[in-house]
């Protein structure tokens, strides 16, 4: 389903990864090929691996171990880059077999997965992986499945073992549909290519986007694996600044003392442009904090995550909203012996000027400071 899913993505490199498998000297009763599929909602392809009385004959039906696999890989044709996507995805595979089974991975001996046709699977995946040479792989949540398996080592529960400890760390969820939905070779090449589950709130543009259909057929659903290709889309200064990530939460239960280191963490914090406090009743009357963020939005899984190491909220809620800012410059302002910085805004009809309070802090009396921003502001608007 990931051979066919991503060359109906990017169908011109089928060619090229047949010429890929066929370098691994596949029998002659193996024949590789694309169909194309429809099933009730989608259209797309399936890559299929012809075997023609290849396991009938007694001599070919055998196991496989990993060091048999792994030396005929790094013997065959293959790019340094295809032996070592491949061998990489075998080397995961015998690692979850060996574990499972209390042996070494040199040790492992390959069923399901040993036959040639398999090896076909994995060579085209590798190839396809060095040909795309991808950026970085996501998946989203992953189908758990149910049931039982029946494999060369008995009946065995849905997800098989190998399988489950290959997407340990990952999000799985059961979508209440039966069967195998992800196999051990399908979680090796998650793992393999570290894929992220985490969300990019980055603009991209879609570029590719393709289906690659299973065997099996389950009832009212597609038995589809999608694949979407996308690039960054270039962002200029102007258009960077007009979108901004807002968090929103209260807290109740957090001294003052505290609460205030809380907060200028957060305002330390490199993407985070502004952190505002007000006060609200919350539910039985209770007095509490509410606490909002502004945040570059690559940055708001982050910032989220800090909120809630320094902070007591046990939620928050966030957005990306559009914002509008005027043009604005930073000048130093020399006024006796204080250099002060003074933020010019460009208004539409005007040039409005105010000093950085910070560079008059080390004043005493308010007249003084006053006094000292009111010439720094006044000294920076005289070429304007």
């Amino acid at each position: 389903m990931f051979i066919a899913a991503v060359t109906d993505a990017f169908p011109h490199l089928r060619e090229g990864m047949l010429k890929a498998i066929a370098q691994v000297g596949l029998p002659d009763d193996i024949q590789c090929r694309f169909e194309a599929h429809r099933d009730h909602a989608l259209t797309g392809s399936r890559f299929i691996v012809d075997v023609h009385n290849h396991r009938d004959e007694p001599h070919h039906h055998h196991h496989r171990d990993f060091a048999d696999i792994r030396e005929h890989l790094l013997e065959s044709d293959l790019s340094p880059e295809v032996k070592h996507h491949a061998v990489g995805i075998f080397t995961l595979l015998a690692a979850a077999e060996g574990k499972v089974h209390g042996v070494t991975p040199e040790d492992v001996s390959f069923h399901e997965i040993g036959e040639w046709d398999s090896i076909a699977d994995i060579v085209g995946a590798a190839w396809l992986i060095t040909a795309l040479d991808a950026e970085s792989w996501s998946v989203g949540t992953l189908p758990l499945g149910s049931g039982f398996a029946q494999t060369a080592h008995g009946r065995l529960p849905i997800p098989t073992p190998a399988t489950t400890l290959l997407l340990e760390g990952y999000a799985c969820a059961d979508d209440g549909f039966p069967g195998e939905r992800v196999t051990p070779t399908g979680a090796a090449i998650v793992r393999h290519l570290k894929c992220s589950q985490e969300r990019d709130r980055t603009a991209r543009r879609l570029k590719h986007c393709g289906h690659g259909f299973g065997t099996r057929v389950f009832l009212g659903m597609s038995n589809v694996l999608r694949v979407l290709a996308s690039e960054a889309v270039a962002q200029d200064v102007d258009d960077a600044g007009s979108r901004v990530a807002v968090i929103q939460f209260e807290v109740d239960d957090q001294t003052p003392e505290d609460l205030a280191i809380a907060l200028d963490r957060l305002r330390s914090h490199p993407s985070v442009l502004d952190v505002l406090q007000s006060p609200v009743f919350g539910k039985k009357g209770r007095i509490a904090a509410q606490i909002q963020v502004l945040a570059d939005p690559q940055a708001l899984d982050a910032v989220a995550q800090l909120c809630f190491l320094e902070t007591a909220t046990i939620g928050l809620r966030h957005q990306i909203v559009q914002r509008e800012t005027l043009p604005r410059d930073m000048k130093v302002v020399q006024v006796g012996n204080h250099a002060v910085r003074v933020k010019l805004a460009q208004r539409p009809r005007s040039t409005t000027a105010k000093a950085e309070s910070d560079d008059t802090a080390q004043l005493s009396g308010f007249d003084t400071r006053s006094e000292l921003r009111r010439t720094a502001e006044a000294e920076s608007l005289k070429d304007k």
